[in-house]
């Protein structure tokens, strides 16, 4: 045989073997992935949610955790068969919580993003909202371009704060570390503005006729629920009871449950 047709022999070999190597890679992923299986034994699905942000997670007059992820999760307790128990997160620890194995997924009105793709795996977007500003009604700012000095309040470890930056980097960022504490912040008036999800803002606002949403939102926030990287059959599992929610209606009862309209986005409901 000639040293060419050797050297083609020797590559093609090689490719095989890498293409074998990573089948049984895949094979040993899959086989080692038994996260729905771990929460049917266990008997109860643990989700991480929000306790302080309306409509996604909150706490009712009764000191009852409900809203729009709680439901969801909820949703995907009865698609598998067992409780869910509800443990809260902040924006901070959603992630470390979930990869530590404290919760077995996260719905915690969190944004999908690359940098957390390389973390977590989310499932396919449930929600898309955009980021604006809630100010007092007095207020004279209209929107990010009145912000330049402005204080202005924002949760640590979310999107939020890179957003605000590039939509007004003259903006003086305020960083705390819930939804609560920035909204005691403007209450009190130690800044002028609080930023974030236009529904979640609108959730603070209802009952407070001081304050009012300024302007138009200035980004697209995909929402998603993170589960542990290769957690596939907890993920797809997911994803199929978000789709089912979809086509049967009750994700539109849902949605218009918490945020009063009807959805504005369609789920994704084509598999690979």
């Amino acid at each position: 045989m000639k040293s060419g047709a050797k050297t083609v022999v020797a590559r093609s070999a090689a490719a095989s073997l890498i293409a074998l190597a990573a089948l049984a890679s895949v094979r040993r992923a899959e086989a080692a992935d038994d996260s729905l299986a771990a929460v049917k034994a266990r008997g109860k699905l643990i989700a991480g949610v929000k306790f302080d942000t309306p409509p996604f997670g909150f706490l009712d007059d009764s000191n009852q955790p409900v809203g729009f992820d709680i439901d969801l999760v909820r949703e995907i307790g009865k698609h598998l068969g067992v409780p869910v128990e509800l443990v809260a997160v902040t924006s901070p620890t959603r992630i470390p919580m979930l990869a530590s194995g404290n919760v077995d997924l996260v719905a915690a009105s969190m944004t999908r993003t690359p940098e957390r793709e390389q973390a977590i795996d989310f499932s396919i977007t449930y929600y898309t909202g955009g980021q604006s500003l809630l100010v007092p009604t007095s207020s004279k700012i209209t929107g990010v371009q009145d912000l330049a000095g402005k204080p202005v309040a924002v949760q640590q470890g979310t999107t939020l704060e890179k957003n605000l930056t590039a939509a007004a980097p003259r903006a003086e960022i305020v960083a705390f570390k819930d939804y609560n504490s920035a909204w005691l912040a403007l209450r009190q008036a130690r800044v002028d503005a609080l930023t974030g999800s236009l529904n979640i803002l609108q959730g603070f606002a209802k009952d407070n006729p001081d304050f009012k949403i300024a302007g138009s939102p200035f980004s697209v926030e995909p929402f998603g629920i993170g589960v542990r990287k290769g957690a596939t059959s907890l993920l797809d599992a997911v994803n199929a009871t978000i789709r089912d929610l979809w086509t049967s209606g009750a994700y539109a009862q849902l949605y218009r449950k918490w945020f009063g309209a009807d959805p504005t986005a369609p789920i994704e409901t084509k598999t690979e």
